[in-house]
């Protein structure tokens, strides 16, 4: 049976690189796998362009990433945000006559051509903490600049900071089997619902708790860590359920309080990451938001 190869092209932005990490740790299909055998049966992804981990570097790289001939349809995928202020020259990716190339120029290019975007990260889906206040660079998330630039093409979010590998890979597996993901796969925030259909709270083995009245307000103390700051009330994933590092555990498993990494609010108003808050602030901030937007 010929394999069909779907080519990827991997853009990284204003970040930390710990989406690529977090990838990297990926147990099961592992890193190996997901770049060399096929993800779906007769299917296979092919990275093009990947900052963090392609062999090529330089010129060689860049035309690689902007083969303006390719006759295949590529995603694209972004980690970290897009610095828009200044002309965007806080991110760069390679050279045209001697001078950078902004991020915010090569994504715009890219995305134009693109089957779809998948916003792999909070920061490339909501603007992270690059986008946090006073923001000095301007950053804006993959479904800012695609709204702002008119370009239409569908965009997946995957937040997370970092995602889990299996959100990644869980949702190509899905386009590569089913194409590109119809609104109604897809919540209110283009995250996939699979993923982010319900709230951590409604799956937290702290719930008991919280249903009792009875709160932690200590570290290490039985109880809700609800007054100790979590914010699974507010976040959607299915951390409680999948766990992380190949399921051996996970934040409030650990006597952490969930931070709201998955949502918009991360990390301005989710912050400080071990104080409250209420339902009725977070509702008024992304009305806020929305309202800005």
């Amino acid at each position: 049976m010929q394999v069909r190869e779907q080519p990827v092209i991997w853009l990284q932005g204003a970040g930390c690189s710990g989406c690529s990490i977090s990838l990297m740790n990926s147990v099961s299909p592992s890193i190996r796998n997901l770049l060399l055998d096929e993800i779906v049966p007769g299917q296979h992804i092919n990275l093009l362009f990947h900052p963090t981990l392609m062999a090529a570097s330089g010129e060689l790289a860049i035309e690689v990433m902007l083969d303006r001939d390719r006759k295949t349809d590529y995603l694209l995928v972004l980690e970290g945000s897009i610095p828009t202020a200044e002309g965007g020259i806080f991110a760069t990716v390679g050279e045209e006559k001697g001078k950078p190339v902004t991020l915010y120029s090569r994504f715009k290019e890219l995305a134009r051509r693109a089957i779809a975007v998948v916003a792999v990260g909070t920061c490339a889906s909501f603007g992270g903490i690059p986008a946090a206040k006073p923001n000095p660079t301007g950053s804006k998330s993959a479904g800012e600049v695609l709204e702002e630039e008119n370009i239409s093409v569908p965009y997946i979010n995957i937040p997370g900071c970092p995602p889990h590998p299996d959100w990644f890979i869980g949702t190509i597996a899905d386009i590569l089997l089913n194409g590109i993901p119809s609104s109604e796969k897809l919540d209110d925030l283009k995250r996939p619902k699979f993923i982010y259909g319900k709230l951590i709270h409604e799956n937290c083995p702290r719930r008991p708790f919280f249903d009792e009245g009875k709160f932690a307000h200590n570290f290490g103390e039985e109880g809700c860590l609800y007054e100790l700051g979590c914010k699974g009330p507010f976040t959607y994933s299915d951390c409680p359920i999948r766990h992380w590092n190949g399921g051996v555990n996970w934040p409030v498993d650990a006597g952490a309080p969930c931070n709201g990494c998955t949502e918009p609010i991360f990390p301005d108003i989710s912050g400080p990451f071990y104080q409250k808050i209420s339902r009725w602030d977070s509702f008024k901030v992304k009305v806020q938001s929305d309202k800005e937007r």
